[in-house]
């Protein structure tokens, strides 16, 4: 996939995050049609606040999302979205998901978020370091 940078007013940027949620007790609830019916409501959540959604990918007890963000939008209240959303909107659409997961939580409370880039971290240590050098 190649990268493109993204345009605000003031700035250029590009960001893309890898992000990874677990259901509650990893239960093996994400069946094909619970999968595709979450990516529709992650895809629409995304869009809501400006995040887009590069790929994700479903395994039974958990998800992968590859997404671009602005630098204004809040990481933690985009991943808070994703969860609640998806989470009450699953649990109505399918209430058989409550037997499985009582207590009203879908979700893992924890998550995994990394940024990713065009770069490997080394490339760029040595980039920086060396930005000194050339000044002198």
């Amino acid at each position: 996939m190649k990268y493109s940078n993204d345009k605000g007013s003031h700035s250029i940027y590009n960001l893309q995050f890898h992000y990874v949620a677990c259901v509650k007790y990893r239960r093996k609830v994400l069946t094909e049609t619970v999968s595709a019916r979450l990516k529709e409501i992650n895809l629409s959540v995304a869009a809501e606040v400006g995040a887009t959604i590069i790929e994700q990918e479903t395994d039974r007890d958990h998800i992968h999302i590859l997404f671009s963000a602005k630098p204004q939008i809040q990481l933690s209240k985009f991943i808070n979205s994703l969860k609640s959303v998806s989470a009450r909107l699953l649990f109505r659409e399918f209430p058989e998901l409550k037997e499985k997961l009582w207590g009203g939580a879908f979700w893992s409370p924890s998550y995994f978020l990394a940024s990713t880039g065009q770069v490997t971290l080394d490339v760029l240590k040595r980039y920086v370091e060396n930005q000194n050098a050339k000044n002198l």
